[in-house]
């Protein structure tokens, strides 16, 4: 039996640590039928150098393409006989692999899930079709006002740092990459010491644990993967996008990371922007009809933190949005309404405790912190965390994020001048 986990907090996940550093988190979930199974890898678009940027995405996309014993079409009817929902995704931290179904074919989801991850051959004639899909994502992607803005953003954030490069890559890279690039970063990439497999539902550990060994005990073991802490740079990127009738903005500040004391600022962005009687929707579009909508939350993340705040106005209106926006940052650094405070931490409360009831959020939330903390946070842990913030802690994680200055990404239709006043109205001077 492989050694169990030092610090696995939570008492309700079971972890494993295979021989060669792979580690298996299995979620207990007796009163459900399904199953959640991932496969989590830690490489994701902050490991890629400037050259290879994408090719983790493209690997996502391609391993669903064959493997040593089956072709496109069987992995897709293997999955579906069993009437499974087979899904992928490609993050800045990381990438991962899903299947969900019933709970009595969660082991055989392991296997399922090892031979794409494992056995993927990544045909040429695959990848050149592949390739053109991709680039078709990417013309999604630079058609989208919001999408664009928030590469904006990242770039504002973080500058040269990997973390402020987009996931999908550049069109230049897409077009570039050959099979020897794909296969050799999986090889590189795909190791034990970065390999989480994780199973939510109506299972048996021990199961689960062999299962994985089965499909991953042979894996090279290698060095985990690490990305030094990006440093926060600030400022204002703009694209004026031709047709486009709205600015669409996003506006954010540097949070702690996920193994630093963070909470003050998750509780901040639920104070300010949570919600229908919220500050940010209660000013901007109630009180000033400047947006149909807008948004605050937290990314926190094994190296870095964002607090960002979303919304989409009108060109003419762009001056207006701004100076409320740094109004009511500069507010709540300075007092907290007690009524806003008890809604904000009942809120984020609730969301920790609706995300623990989804198999799919548990399991990819458990994956992050072994990633991140070496061990997975039980519930009351996090609760405790946000019940204990108080006013004084949102009120400094304000000033501390005023005093770091913005980061601005805007996009979509827009006029210089607007850009030059938006630029002034969230100067760290503005704090």
């Amino acid at each position: 039996m492989p050694r169990s986990a030092p610090h696995a907090n939570d008492t309700d996940t079971r972890v494993a640590v295979l021989a060669n550093g792979v580690r298996v988190v299995v979620i207990p979930l007796p009163h459900v039928a399904t199953a959640a199974v991932s496969v989590f890898v830690r490489s994701g678009s902050q490991h890629e150098r400037p050259d290879c940027n994408g090719i983790g995405h493209l690997i996502e996309h391609m391993a669903f393409k064959g493997t040593r014993t089956r072709d496109c079409q069987r992995i897709n009817l293997d999955a579906e006989r069993l009437g499974a929902e087979v899904n992928a995704h490609t993050d800045k931290d990381h990438t991962a692999f899903h299947m969900h179904g019933r709970a009595g074919d969660a082991c055989a989801f392991v296997g399922m899930l090892a031979d794409i991850v494992r056995a993927s051959t990544f045909p040429n004639a695959e990848l050149e079709r592949e390739r053109g899909v991709v680039l078709h994502e990417l013309t999604d992607v630079e058609d989208d006002p919001m999408a664009t803005a928030f590469e904006l953003f990242d770039r504002a954030c973080f500058g040269t740092h990997p973390a402020a490069r987009p996931v999908i890559g550049s069109r230049a890279n897409i077009r570039g990459f050959a099979r020897d690039d794909i296969v050799a970063w999986v090889e590189r990439q795909y190791t034990g010491a970065n390999t989480i497999v994780g199973v939510a539902g109506n299972v048996e550990p021990e199961a689960v644990v062999a299962a994985a060994r089965a499909g991953f005990g042979d894996m090279p073991r290698a060095r985990g993967n690490a990305v030094a802490p990006p440093a926060w740079v600030g400022g204002l990127h703009s694209r004026h996008m031709r047709g486009a009738s709205q600015a669409h903005v996003v506006v954010g500040f540097p949070v702690p990371a996920l193994a630093d004391a963070h909470a003050a600022f998750v509780v901040a962005a639920a104070l300010l922007g949570e919600g229908m009687s919220s500050p940010l929707l209660d000013r901007l579009r109630e009180r000033r009809g400047l947006v149909y909508h807008a948004d605050c939350w937290t990314d926190v993340r094994d190296a870095y933190g964002q607090f960002v705040i979303e919304a989409s106005t009108a060109p003419e209106h762009l001056r207006e949005f701004a100076d409320e926006v740094a109004c009511l940052l500069r507010q709540h650094a300075t007092e907290t309404d007690p009524v806003g405070l008890e809604r904000a931490r009942n809120q984020v409360e609730v969301g920790l405790l609706r995300d623990g009831e989804a198999a799919d959020k548990r399991l990819e939330s458990a994956a992050l912190d072994m990633f991140a903390l070496g061990r997975v946070r039980a519930r009351d842990e996090r609760v405790a965390a946000i019940r204990a913030v108080d006013a004084a802690d949102v009120r400094d994680a304000f000033g501390r994020m005023l005093a770091a200055g913005a980061a601005v990404g805007i996009a979509g239709g827009l006029g210089r001048s607007a850009v030059a006043q938006v630029k002034r109205a969230l100067r760290p001077s503005a704090a």
